[in-house]
């Protein structure tokens, strides 16, 4: 299961036909959530993100999906 899931495919899918930019590559993924494009890779693999299910060349990420990932840093939370 991931941590931050996609939209439903139909809200990427009609978004994406409206003009909306809320898609991008690797490299726009990273840029958005700060961090090096690896980053982005372990995210994927270790379960955080995931890849838009669309046909084509390249793998595509839900940005502001990505960036909400981004918000939650790594460690253990601060004693109350």
């Amino acid at each position: 299961m991931v941590a931050y899931p996609n939209p439903e495919g139909l809200e990427i899918h009609f978004a994406q036909l409206e003009g909306n930019h809320d898609l991008g590559d690797l490299w726009e993924a990273a840029r958005a959530a700060g961090v090096k494009p690896g980053t982005i890779r372990v995210w994927e693999s270790r379960g955080k993100v995931e890849r838009v299910p669309l046909d084509g060349d390249k793998p595509l990420y839900h940005l502001p999906t990505i960036e909400a990932a981004a918000q939650v840093k790594p460690g253990r939370p601060k004693a109350a």
